[in-house]
């Protein structure tokens, strides 16, 4: 294939897949706003099945309700007739998702999902299937037609069910008022998670804590400096408040003016009003201060006390940069 026919098929892919989703917006309904109440009501679980490219798409769905607060299994279509139909308990809820509504396998398994009583809903993407006419509740995923040249292979309609579970996933979001703070409980785990959770009380103690009074010379100024490896020194009061911060920096520029040093004190030398951070905040709230002011270093206070230093290396350490 010439290369202006790749790239056409591909401008061709997203401009039907994109087309169908916005339909979808149309199908946004009671049904839809029944399913809501419904799953936002149940004492039990989310027990979503399906067969082929539609279980695929039910484990990201699975996964997309667990991590915003809607307890959700996956049932295979296939394996629920051999055992795992044994799965499904008392006060939940299951969701069968297919396009034609009329496979083999979700034939065999409607009946025994309302044997056992549950609610049943269908997401389909035919109204006049075996699927949707035995469900309690239908989720509209008709398509058009499928991206595939031979409109064959499932593409614009699996999409379609992607976007539908995350549709009912941030209304159930919004329903149950469901936060940054909880989504961090779900996810402790990588980056995501420490950007949730982490905070700058977690990391400050391991660090070094430099501090020298206002009126403590230039070799002690240096010496804490050095010893405490940080490049950064706070200037403290003798209640432990924060009176202002010398940087390496600070020294270079000091010694560059020449002249006696031998009176200098601390006073002299820092900079009044340092940037700090509370002890409470968010790490990721300390990185975009840093940013912000193009520093790699901040004092950390707790009531209204200087406490330590927190450092840009700490936020490369654990992984949010």
């Amino acid at each position: 294939m010439e290369k202006i026919n790749i790239r056409e098929a591909g401008r061709k892919t997203i401009e039907l897949e994109a087309a169908a989703i916005l339909a979808l917006s149309g199908f946004i309904d009671e049904q839809f706003e029944h399913v809501a109440s419904l799953l936002f009501n149940m004492k039990g679980r989310l027990v979503v099945s399906g067969i082929g490219k539609s279980a695929i798409i039910g484990q990201k769905i699975v996964a997309t309700f667990n991590s915003t607060g809607t307890p959700a299994i996956f049932m295979h279509a296939a394996d629920a007739i051999h055992g795992d139909l044994g799965m499904i308990q008392e006060g939940d809820v299951v969701m069968v998702i297919s396009k034609s509504g009329e496979s083999p396998e979700i034939k065999v398994l409607v009946p025994l999902i309302r044997n056992l009583g549950n609610p049943l809903v269908a997401m389909v993407g035919n109204l006049s299937s075996y699927l949707a006419s035995h469900a309690n509740h239908v989720l509209n995923t008709t398509v058009p037609q499928e991206a595939c040249p031979n409109n064959l292979a499932p593409t614009t309609s699996t999409t379609a069910q992607m976007v539908m579970g995350d549709a009912l996933a941030v209304c159930l979001m919004e329903m149950k008022g469901f936060t940054s703070e909880d989504f961090a409980k779900f996810h402790p785990g990588g980056t995501l998670g420490k950007k949730l959770y982490l905070r700058v009380s977690d990391l400050y103690p391991h660090n070094e804590k430099p501090c020298v009074k206002a009126k403590a010379s230039l070799k002690d100024v240096i010496v804490e400096i050095s010893q405490k490896r940080l490049g950064i020194t706070a200037v403290i009061d003798e209640e432990g408040r924060l009176e202002g911060v010398i940087t390496d920096g600070d020294l270079r520029r000091m010694l560059e003016k020449g002249g006696d040093t031998g009176s200098v004190t601390a006073a002299l030398i820092m900079s009044p009003n340092p940037k700090t951070v509370h002890a409470s905040s968010l790490a990721v709230n300390a990185l975009d201060l840093m940013r912000k002011n193009n520093i790699t270093q901040l004092l950390v206070q707790e009531n209204d006390k200087y406490v330590g230093v927190i450092h840009l290396h700490d936020l490369i350490k654990e992984g949010l940069i």
